[in-house]
């Protein structure tokens, strides 16, 4: 049996996994990645899947992170090939009743922001701008607590925070024990920018009606609302620029190398397994797999103590960020009736098609989480080929969505068959009644991936694009659970770096960028913060 040795293994190529070991690398540890799949990037994946020439991005669709995201300057991604594009018209929501559109711009057009919503509500159009303002005010404050290791908080001083930025917006103190929906509900009264709230909501993962994360919405979802780039060939752009960056450093990136096993010799992590063989690690192995993956398959109960054990199999997936992504071929891209109105809808970044109003997200939501298929088929939609013509061939577009829906395990082998087979039927009747052109005849071919297939696929457990549940006693300091809030774990050298560690899902690299600032503390490393950056 094969051996080699390196100061770092990290297990797993996600972006986590990725920005990790380029730091490690840059540090002098000389480090090692190994991927089960034969690609780079986790969830940041860009495919053909249904037509030759026609791209989807089968998870990560918008980046909201990229203005902050520590490493895209650290390691220069932009001169490796990272492009952006940022769309004017970010979010918009249509109707099929024939409702103006709400439409959210970009930061820097909020003023059409506030005439779209004006023509429900000039109080909600102000409220809406303030706020966003505000939130934008703090992107420095919130960038700084995104990319560093988690500080508990109590509900308090969080009010106070709260109250000290937005109070005379009236936003109280005790909007933090609030939900999401009370605290939309009680700022706004226009049921269709209540229905695009609720669903921008959800979109990021905030469950809408978790008491305790109101103050979530003010300030985090606030700020990356509408504040979306587009990265142009894919978001597997990123993947790619993320791994020429590591192979820029030196790392070792060997793929179709699923590790069987976390090696632990008296308490402490050593090495990986994988079949045919074993990689020794001197210093570090880190996982960017879900919790219960790392802990209870890779290590095993026997290494555990029996707390670690409970938390570890008492820790939630889903049902707040449990995703199935469908995929079009189109002639056409979709033209909104509601582009009389206003001719923005039709060149959005995201469009939500499919409900007539706030009562219908909340029903479909309650539906997903509850465990049932929703009645509704509905969907937040992105046309990325309008801004990329390289997602589609010439003179057609590529169209791809979300749907949320109930937990892998909830339903059938079967039954998800049965939702693959008609479900994307349901979402045209739904686009048709808002866009006429969206007929059968502008479909070339269509696909949907469920979240029984994105478990497979990407180990999302249960679908659940976080690997692990946003609620209150999940997320923050909580997250995955107190004693592992850190990165590191009981084991000695094994440090925890994807998703289910603080902050959770979204394309932001925090938790790879923070497992290495833990381990930089434990091995008297060098920190990876700049001055003028604080973080």
């Amino acid at each position: 049996m094969r051996r080699h040795t390196y100061d770092a293994i990290v297990i797993g190529a996600g972006h986590n996994g990725l920005c990790l070991a380029a730091y490690l690398q840059r540090a002098g540890l000389s480090t090692l990645v190994l991927e089960r799949r034969h690609e780079e990037g986790g969830g940041v994946n860009t495919e053909e899947p249904v037509r030759a020439g026609f791209r989807h991005n089968l998870h990560a669709q918008y980046m909201e992170f990229f203005d902050v995201m520590p490493m895209i300057e650290d390691f220069g991604l932009e001169d490796l090939g990272l492009r952006t594009v940022m769309p004017e018209a970010q979010a918009g929501i249509v109707f099929a009743d024939g409702r103006p559109p709400v439409v959210l711009h970009r930061p820097d057009l909020l003023e059409r922001t506030r005439a779209s919503i004006a023509r429900y509500s000039a109080a909600d159009a102000e409220r809406y701008v303030e706020l966003k303002q505000r939130a934008a005010s703090l992107q420095g404050m919130v960038a700084a607590s995104l990319y560093s290791p988690p500080v508990a908080q109590s509900l308090e001083v969080q009010g106070e925070l709260l109250h000290a930025v937005f109070g005379d917006l009236g936003v109280d103190a005790n909007f933090v024990a609030k939900s999401p929906r009370a605290v939309i509900d009680e700022l706004f009264e226009t049921p269709e920018l209540r229905a695009l709230l609720y669903r921008a909501t959800v979109e990021w993962g905030a469950p809408l009606e978790e008491a305790g994360l109101g103050g979530m919405f003010v300030t985090f979802v606030m700020w990356t609302m509408a504040n979306w780039k587009l990265c142009l060939g894919g978001t597997h752009s990123l993947a790619k620029a993320m791994t020429q960056a590591c192979y820029r450093e030196g790392v070792d990136l060997l793929e179709s190398s699923a590790v069987e096993q976390v090696v632990v010799e008296d308490g402490r992590a050593v090495g990986v397994r994988v079949r045919g063989g074993e990689y020794r690690a001197e210093r570090v192995v880190a996982s960017n797999a879900d919790l219960r993956q790392t802990l209870l398959d890779l290590v095993g109960p026997q290494h555990l103590s029996d707390r670690w054990v409970r938390r570890a199999r008492a820790f939630r997936y889903g049902p707040s960020h449990v995703l199935g992504t469908t995929a079009w071929c189109l002639r056409d891209a979709p033209a909104y009736s509601a582009a009389a109105i206003d001719p923005d809808v039709d060149r959005c970044f995201y469009t939500v098609v499919g409900f007539d109003g706030a009562d219908d997200v909340l029903r479909y939501v309650r539906d997903a989480y509850g465990g049932r298929l929703p009645e509704r088929a509905a969907a937040g939609t992105w046309v990325n080929s309008l801004w990329d013509r390289s997602q589609a061939p010439p003179g057609r577009h590529a169209a791809t969505g979300w749907f949320f829906l109930p937990k892998a395990s909830e339903l059938t082998a079967a039954e998800w068959a049965d939702v693959r087979a008609h479900h994307n039927d349901r979402l045209l009747a739904a686009w048709r009644q808002v866009a006429p052109n969206m007929t059968p005849g502008n479909v070339i071919d269509h696909r949907l991936y469920t979240p029984d297939q994105m478990e497979q696929k990407n180990l999302m457990r249960e679908g659940d694009f976080s690997n692990g549940e946003f609620a209150f006693d999940q997320v923050g300091a909580n997250r995955p659970f107190p004693e592992a809030a850190s990165y590191r774990t009981e084991i000695e050298g094994l440090y925890l770096c994807g998703p289910s560690a603080y902050p959770g899902g979204g394309v932001h690299a925090a938790c790879g960028y923070n497992a290495f600032k833990a381990i930089a503390e434990d091995l008297g490393l060098a920190s990876p913060e700049r001055p003028g950056r604080g973080y």
